[in-house]
């Protein structure tokens, strides 16, 4: 079977994203957003289980969704040295497909303040 994992890297300072909030949600046939996973990530910025494995990983189109906004509000250092809301980026959404049941699918977000990165990693 296969399952569906992240990390997320503070690129601002060079080191894992911890405690970041994610929502894990699949888009239904109908075309609603269903929430099936909620957790945070770790200290090194990876979740401590799959976000999807098993009998719930399956064919489909599903969004992660990062709450960056409130890990750089409670960060102990802001490289840019604001404090002003609302942050430019709040929000990271990543929508992607899953084509194959038995893959390992790794959505790694490389995250800072102004910008962000992800691809399919390995």
């Amino acid at each position: 079977m296969g399952y569906l994992t992240t990390h997320i890297l503070d690129t601002t300072k060079g080191i894992a994203a911890a405690g970041v909030k994610i929502h894990l949600y699949k888009h239904t046939a109908d075309g609603q957003r269903q929430r099936i996973h909620s957790t945070l990530s770790n200290n090194d910025g990876r979740c401590d289980q799959p976000l999807l494995q098993a009998d719930d990983f399956s064919v489909g189109v599903y969004e992660l969704e990062f709450a960056i906004d409130e890990y750089f509000n409670a960060s102990d250092l802001r490289s840019d040295g604001e404090t002003t809301t609302p942050n430019f980026l709040n929000t990271v959404v990543i929508r992607f497909g899953i084509s194959d049941e038995n893959a390992h699918y790794h959505i790694p977000l490389l995250v800072s303040p102004y910008s962000y990165s992800t691809y399919r990693g390995s």
